[in-house]
């Protein structure tokens, strides 16, 4: 699961990660199918922290680590 914003301040939106563009940015599809190219710092993912439970990370976070993120 990945959510995002479209400002800089607002609510998060639900999507689903298509993938990542030659400069950088991430492809993200909102509820409604429609497209999004978002800096990687704008989105989020559900990773488990260090006691298991499940919490939000950036993507410019999460993409440091070994760990592969799951697109699809």
């Amino acid at each position: 699961a990945v959510r995002f914003r479209k400002g800089d301040a607002g609510r998060w939106f639900a999507g689903r990660m298509q993938g990542v563009a030659v400069d950088g940015s991430v492809t993200v599809f909102d509820a409604n199918g429609a497209a999004r190219s978002l800096r990687p710092e704008r989105v989020e993912v559900r990773r488990p922290g260090s006691r298991g439970r499940l919490t939000w990370q950036t993507v410019s976070d999460v993409a440091i680590t070994w760990e592969q993120l799951q697109l699809w």
